[in-house]
């Protein structure tokens, strides 16, 4: 049996931590019991750090960044487990897109009726 994906990993993680809150509240729990409002302010703080990481030079900018992209798929996660969307429902919406013009994809959502 394949090794899961350290992303499968992780949701699955927070999936557990949501339906069955450990006794010691987890950092995990004290965001889902936040709410959107919580973690939507965590996801929004690491995309800043992110666009700052990646202006920072050299190996060592290339580290932090790698470690705030971490940090802000972490909390993104979070947020997926909180509405309950699997990561499955996300690759298949980039597979839809894959091969489609990112403008096009883009004014495809723009006309009513559409995503």
């Amino acid at each position: 049996m394949p090794t899961p994906s350290i992303l499968t990993a992780l949701e699955a993680v927070i999936a557990e931590r949501k339906a069955n809150p450990p006794e010691k509240r987890s950092y995990v729990v004290r965001l889902l019991e936040g709410g959107v409002p919580a973690i939507g302010a965590k996801v929004i703080e690491e995309a800043a750090e992110v666009v700052e990481a990646a202006d920072e030079p050299g190996s060592g900018g290339r580290a932090h960044l790698v470690c705030e992209v971490a940090d802000l798929l972490f909390h993104t996660l979070v947020l997926l487990g909180h509405r309950e969307v699997s990561l499955a429902e996300v690759e298949a919406e980039l597979g839809r897109r894959f091969g489609i013009g990112g403008i096009e994809e883009k004014e495809s959502r723009d006309k009513p009726g559409t995503p």
